[in-house]
């Protein structure tokens, strides 16, 4: 039996994965560059950080490695934006 990988449900996990998550990279480039984040919501970032979280939780489960290291990247992504947005605000208070 013979496995085309162009064609497998892993594969496309994976390409769908790729996409969703470097989607994060240009916010996060620009947040580190502009040194802020002034229209980032953090309640948007807590309840997304949160439904990441439990996506990586449910690929854990149901054992699908796309699906746990996407989120887990975005994961780190999105809370790397939150970090920087509570960094950058605190010192405006300053």
């Amino acid at each position: 039996m013979r496995i085309d990988l162009l064609h497998s449900p892993d594969t496309l996990g994976i390409f769908a994965g790729f996409m969703t998550t470097i989607s994060f990279l240009p916010q996060l480039l620009k947040t580190w560059k502009t040194k802020s984040a002034n229209d980032v919501s953090i309640g948007m970032f807590l309840f997304f950080i949160g439904g990441v979280s439990l996506w990586c939780l449910y690929g854990w489960e149901i054992h699908a490695l796309p699906v746990i290291i996407a989120n887990f990247i975005t994961f780190l992504l999105a809370s790397s934006i939150l970090a920087l947005k509570l960094i950058f605000d605190s010192k405006k208070e300053v």
